[in-house]
């Protein structure tokens, strides 16, 4: 089965559209967080700004929809689009208007007076429950706003939901945006003959969770560096104490079918052996380094010897993946880890390496860390990036029309 990357290829770009006096919808990832009715991060917002901008620039009256949160189907005013849009205004430098809903005889009125150059943006998706059970009769009052559809969405392009799987099939042509396209292109890079040494770092909670996309990289991967609470039951499975710290327990046997897949595959697997510990996360303050966790204590992030040891792995690299934190980054006194592999990723950057990061933690930390411009790509997408890398086609990418032949 072809993979994203070969699907895409087979699909209508950006600039195979003539939008020119056309009305476009573009479905992009504009869930950002937000705090006293202000957006704290733009980073998807500025991802996808050339898609818009190109849209603009041609002639096209662009209508953008994104979701916001889990309103779960009700109309909460905490999930509205109102900070998205004064956020889109600011950076794009235009005028955006943000319209009271997403479908409707009113919205559709409001889209039909726009003229081209001008931009709107539709009230949170998932206001209506048809978004996330890609409800037929809600797809297709969606795709009546425009003539042509562009996705630029990629963190949500593994979800089968109506503006991302339904419109698509309901519209004059659907395309592949900038964002969508660098993604795919850039996290293939993983998959197409990567440059060696290849090192691939995963962190988080879930062993589960990743376990696709660490059997579809394994034939390609030299070292498989593992830290942050992953490393909690993978440790575990081989039979090492870890006190009162965070394991998935579902996830044991998984942990020793990833050591014994690692080891058929001639990949050397680096684990922590010292660790920073704490009672629990509001002890943090009095943390310590041990090289073996205590009963009462919680492995929060690994140890110096730790990090420096994975750094001198990742030095040694050509193409790195960096998915999940190393600890709890979020706090001071548990970051020192993740901040130390994040450096010795950018180095193989600034070495002319490939440096490839992804999953909101790590993207989050690595901002945190100010290593952001150092890396050769930062995705905007976490479970869509993991669904790539295991080798599926997205649904996302699956919807789009078809190159003739």
């Amino acid at each position: 089965m072809p993979g994203s990357a070969e699907a895409l290829a087979g699909k209508l770009a950006l600039d195979d559209l003539a939008p020119e006096g056309r009305r476009v919808l573009l479905r992009a990832d504009l869930n950002l967080p937000v705090q006293e009715g202000a957006v704290t991060d733009t980073t998807r917002l500025t991802a996808m700004l050339p898609t818009l901008r190109a849209l603009l620039d041609a002639g096209a009256t662009a209508v953008v929809m994104s979701h916001r949160g889990r309103p779960k189907g009700e109309r909460l005013q905490e999930f509205s689009m109102a900070p998205i849009a004064e956020a889109m205004r600011a950076a794009l430098g235009h005028d955006v208007a943000l319209l009271a809903d997403c479908v409707g005889d009113e919205v559709e009125a409001a889209v039909g007076a726009l003229g081209p150059g001008e931009v709107a943006l539709l009230e949170n998706l998932r206001y209506h429950p048809g978004e996330t059970a890609n409800d037929a009769e809600f797809a297709r009052r969606l795709a009546g706003l425009a003539d042509l559809y562009v996705d630029d969405a990629f963190g949500v392009a593994h979800r089968a939901h109506a503006s991302i799987a339904g419109v698509p099939l309901l519209v004059e042509a659907a395309a592949a945006g900038r964002l969508l396209e660098l993604e795919v292109q850039m996290l293939s890079r993983c998959l197409d003959d990567p440059a060696k040494p290849f090192v691939l770092v995963v962190g988080g909670a879930k062993v589960s969770d990743k376990l696709d996309a660490l059997a579809n990289l394994m034939p390609l991967v030299d070292r498989l560096i593992i830290g942050g609470a992953m490393a909690n039951t993978v440790l575990t499975c081989q039979g090492i104490g870890m006190g009162s710290s965070r394991i998935e327990e579902g996830s044991i046997e998984l942990a020793a079918d990833l050591l014994e897949r690692a080891a058929r595959q001639g990949v050397e697997v680096l684990l922590p052996d010292d660790f920073v510990v704490a009672a629990d996360l509001g002890d943090a303050a009095s943390a310590t380094v041990v090289s073996s966790v205590p009963a009462t204590a919680m492995a929060l992030d690994i140890g110096p010897q730790s990090a420096e040891r994975f750094a001198s792995a990742i030095a040694e690299a050509q193409t790195v993946l960096w998915n999940g934190p190393m600890g709890v980054f979020e706090i001071e006194e548990l970051a020192a880890g993740t901040r130390r592999v994040g450096v010795a990723i950018a180095e193989v950057t600034g070495r002319g390496g490939i440096s490839i990061v992804g999953g909101g933690d790590t993207v989050a930390a690595v901002a945190a860390a100010g290593l952001s411009g150092s890396m050769s790509h930062v995705s905007t997408g976490g479970g869509a990036a993991l669904d790539l890398l295991s080798g599926t086609v997205l649904p996302g990418i699956a919807a789009l029309t078809d190159r003739a032949s």
